[in-house]
This record gives C-alpha cells, structure tokens and sequence, in this order.
C-alpha cells in the first residue's frame, strides 16, 4: 500500500530493492513520511537474513498445538492399554529396514563431502573472520559489514580475515553415542565424561542400521513393552547375544574408499556437490523416522528420542534452567549446517562493497565452493545467489540508489 501511494505521487513506478527508502513531505508543522521496509520485498525472501539474537529461541519445526495434542493422544492411549507392545520401528528398539541401506549411503556421502572440500580448499581459499563465525570463500576478504564479534563497534563491523580450512567451510555438531536408544535414550551429568562424542549425523547412521567397530550399539530382535510409560525389555541376554554374533559375521565394517585423486577441479567439485545434495536428502528422509532433538537457544543436538540432562548449557536464560538444554525437534540444518556465505561472481574482481550488499546473493558455503571450483550453479540456489542480478559498479552507486 505505501508503495502504491508512493507511485501515485510521483507518477513513476517503484523497483523492488533491498533498500530503505525513506521521503518526507512537510505541510505546515506536520511531516508525513513514507518508509518502504526491505523486509517486505518478497523478491528477496529466500535470502539468508542475519543470525537472529541470543536472547530469541528457535522456532519449532512442528506447531505447538500439534505437539500438545499428539502427548494428549499419547496420555489416552497410555490410560486405555497400560501394557502394550510397540509395534512400530524404530519406537520399538528395532530398525526401520528400508532405511538401513539408506544410512550407508548418507554416511560414503559424508566422507565424499570431506574428501572433495579437503582437496578444494587449498585451490580455492578460505577466509574467516577473527571475531566472528562468518566465513568467505575467495582471493580477497568481501567488505561488507556484518561482524557481530567483540569490539566490532570499533571496528565499524569490519571484519578481520584469516586463513580458514575444512573445518570452517562445514561443520557436524557432535552428540552423545547412545549404545541403547531405547533402553537408556538419556545420558546422565555424571555420565558426561564417561560416554563418546560423535558427529550427529554419524550418530543418525548408527541408529539407523550403519554399523562402525569404534562405536557399539545394541541391535534387538523381538519389539520392546510400554508399561505404563516405561520401556521393558523381554528379550534373554542369550538371544540377544546371538543375534549380534549373526549381524557381525554376516555384515562388514563399513569401509569408505574414496579414490578422486585422478579427477580435475571441475569433475571434484561437481562429485562434492552431488554428494552434498545426496547427504542432506538423505539426513531429512532418515530424520522422518529417528527423532532429532536441538537446544532452542544454542546449537547442541542430540540423536534419540529424549535430550540428554548434561548441565553444559550456557546461552540465554541458562540460569533458569540450572544449566540444562531446552529441547526441541531439530531440523536438518541443526545436523548439518549450511553455513551461508556471500556469493562472488568472479575470484579475481575488487572486493565485495558494503554499499551494494543489497545486489549480492548467498549460498551455503559449500555449495559456493563447488561453484567457484567449476561446478554449474544448482537450479534451486540461482535466486538466492542472485545469478540473473547484475550489480553496478562502485561509481555507480549513487545513480542507481
């Protein structure tokens, strides 16, 4: 509506931009004034917006009124059948078979994602800032001004580049290993230092049916008894040590192979992108099956049906919780982040400019390195990296805004 009225005065029609307009018209002592907020341009909705504040929570995957009816239903069930047999994997201890191959794929697509970053990273450099979690890929630091770092006010914002790696184009939140996620799916505080780390999605892999040495897990052959909220287990320690003396001899150790030494810049980066894209498709399918759970104020996850109650929380209002995490359903960027970046046009231009942020796109971070080592740009990241966009020059600032 503001920009309707803004177009009738003037008789001209007004471009979608990012920009704040502002324009004031005085009659007398009164000053009307017209504000086009860039927040409602729809043209530039899929771009990623800055991180949001400390103190605001997630949002949550699923409405609250679902969740509050689903533990109703949950309460009534419970009350009508006290003892009951779960039916349905993986509630009830044992796997879900046709996403069990699924699990091993998304695990070789991991290690793929690692091997090709490894060998792009030192073709194509890799910045991150000194005082903040940005990170830009490319010759020559961008000047845009988003540091939210210690002192950035002094800073006007600017950030300070340093040399990055592998670890800061893609990042795997680790999570308590569950040996049972039935029997036990809670790590205790005092159980911090005793239980292994490991990166969530390899977590995910093992739940559902990948099978590591390192990290053991205990595989059920008959479905486990709710009684009155509580898992029960009938299944004699001698039936089920068979049956992991049957799955070790007839499955083996997952072992990953990949040979890419032989392949160019472009054919590497075209194989670490399609595996990317392989990866998090197959995280969001398997996460429709074994739950998820994030922290809604900090990015600890953790792999199973129930948060762990490890007091190692420290972001907004962990005083009030006594350290403890709020738990809520996680999505697939709480297991694997994008880790968005400014996209360069070309490796060998000026440095991106503060004043024409508004015609840059985004990208995560290694989709952005696949692209600059050759790779077509993905048909679902060309309008969030602004491909048909063309920028001004640094000259062509004023004329243009």
């Amino acid at each position: 509506m503001q920009r309707k009225i803004l177009s009738e005065i003037h008789g001209f029609k007004v471009l979608n931009s990012r920009i704040n307009l502002g324009f004031h018209f005085v009659t007398g002592r009164r000053t009307l004034t017209l504000r086009v907020e860039e927040e409602d341009d729809p043209v530039y909705a899929d771009v990623p917006k800055p991180c949001r504040t400390k103190s605001e929570r997630k949002p949550y995957p699923t409405p609250m009124k679902v969740l509050i009816r689903r533990a109703k239903e949950e309460r009534e069930a419970r009350k009508a059948q006290p003892c009951r047999m779960l039916e349905e994997p993986p509630d009830n201890g044992l796997l879900v078979p046709q996403l069990v191959e699924l699990a091993h794929r998304v695990y070789r697509a991991r290690e793929s994602v690692l091997f090709g970053i490894s060998k792009l990273v030192p073709v194509i450099r890799v910045q991150r800032c000194g005082h903040c979690f940005e990170i830009h890929i490319g010759y020559v630091g961008h000047e845009i001004r988003t540091c939210t770092g210690p002192k950035s006010g002094f800073r006007c914002a600017t950030h300070v580049w340093q040399n990055g790696g592998v670890q800061d184009v893609i990042y795997f939140p680790n999570c308590f290993h569950l040996y049972d996620r039935v029997g036990k799916p809670r790590i205790g505080h005092d159980e911090r230092h005793s239980v292994q780390r490991i990166p969530a999605i390899v977590e995910l892999c093992i739940q559902a049916g990948l099978d590591l040495e390192k990290y053991p897990v205990k595989r059920r052959t008959k479905p486990v008894y709710c009684i009155e909220g509580r898992i029960v287990d009938f299944e004699s320690e001698t039936e089920y040590c068979k049956s992991q003396l049957e799955i070790n001899s007839g499955t083996k150790n997952e072992q990953v192979a990949v040979q890419e030494d032989g392949k160019d810049l472009r054919e590497l980066s075209i194989v670490t992108l399609n595996s990317w894209f392989e990866m998090r498709s197959g995280v969001m399918k398997i996460m429709e099956k074994y739950s998820v759970q994030t922290c809604g104020y900090c990015p600890e996850v953790q792999v199973g049906p129930k948060g762990h109650k490890v007091r190692m929380c420290k972001a907004s209002k962990h005083q009030s919780r006594n350290g403890l995490h709020a738990w809520q359903e996680a999505t697939v960027d709480d297991v694997v982040g994008p880790n968005y970046v400014w996209h360069v046009r070309d490796l060998h231009r000026p440095a991106l400019d503060n004043n024409l942020k508004r015609y840059y796109g985004k990208a995560p971070a290694v989709v952005e390195l696949c692209v600059q080592g050759g790779a077509p740009v993905p048909d679902q990241y060309k309008s969030m990296m602004r491909v048909n966009v063309v920028p001004p020059d640094r000259d062509e600032v004023d004329l243009v805004a």
